[in-house]
């Protein structure tokens, strides 16, 4: 690939999450990004935002990331919800679509959280069989996206990257691979980073997502929240080098949700993804 091509890929392949406040700023000034992210119930209700939806993506390919589709929930997923998100892929025609490994839904009830699971041979074939469903109905590959972590559960016997990696082996889905929730899990639960990383099946990675964490002190303990609401910390941009390193450039996104910054700051962030993958690229160049 010669040099033009290759930093035009690798600015294709950046993106930040689209936020409602910078909506009129990017359509009116259509910014040098690569794609937007946005979250799909946002958009399930049609309306205004959706219109405007359809302006942006005539520009940028999107990518719909779930928050309520559940697929750690034993019962199943909400036939209604998934027609839903079934919908909106076909209008929006994203480039891809994710969720979380995690459940949300119980006995009909939709909590306002990302629940965590215990990692067993049960909980697989739960979330498999979910996943499959999934795909079936949208007709394509879901990502399926690392948590962030704040327990362990006792009788968990798989641990978190293996139970992924088995997860896209009986599914053929995709991992979104959240370097800012690895970090965040293995500081707050012990572990290391890279190794995490180095457990999930490159080939799979379809996604990275970048974001931002805050740090508290309970019982004087450190404890590390993934809030979305700071720049990308220097110990995340080191695990996102070793991700490029493992899988390639492949789409990556800034997140940013809490006290939400002016759009230039997130367009900054976006070209520090840049830089990454460029200089990883020039380094592979030389040695060649």
């Amino acid at each position: 690939m010669i040099m033009h091509d290759r930093d035009a890929a690798i600015a294709a392949a950046i993106g930040v999450g689209l936020r409602a406040p910078h909506v009129a700023e990017i359509i009116a000034t259509r910014p040098a990004l690569g794609w937007f992210e946005v979250h799909a119930e946002n958009y399930m209700g049609g309306g205004p935002a959706l219109a405007q939806l359809d302006a942006i993506r005539r520009d940028y390919p999107l990518s719909l990331h779930g928050v309520g589709l559940s697929l750690g929930t034993a019962e199943g997923i909400d036939d209604g919800h998934l027609r839903r998100l079934r919908s909106l892929v076909e209008r929006t025609a994203p480039m891809l679509v994710s969720e979380h490994l995690s459940w949300s839904v119980s006995g009909g009830a939709y909590l306002n959280d990302l629940l965590p699971l215990p990692y067993t041979e049960e909980t697989l074939e739960i979330v498999a069989g979910n996943v499959a469903q999934a795909q079936e109905t949208l007709g394509r590959r879901l990502l399926v996206e690392n948590p962030s972590s704040y327990l362990r559960f006792r009788h968990a016997t798989i641990p978190e990257p293996e139970f992924l990696a088995a997860l896209a082996r009986r599914t053929g889905c995709g991992l979104l691979c959240d370097v800012n929730n690895i970090h965040v899990t293995c500081a707050n639960l012990g572990g290391d980073g890279a190794a995490y990383l180095d457990a999930l099946p490159a080939g799979a990675i379809g996604e990275i997502h970048l974001a931002g964490h805050a740090s508290v002190v309970r019982g004087g303990k450190t404890l590390l929240i993934d809030d979305h609401g700071a720049p990308v910390a220097p110990a995340v941009w080191q695990l996102y080098r070793r991700a490029l390193e493992r899988c390639g450039v492949v789409p990556s996104l800034v997140e940013w949700d809490k006290a939400l910054p002016p759009l230039a700051v997130l367009l900054r962030e976006a070209r520090a993804a840049a830089d990454v993958a460029r200089t990883l690229a020039d380094a592979d160049a030389r040695a060649a």
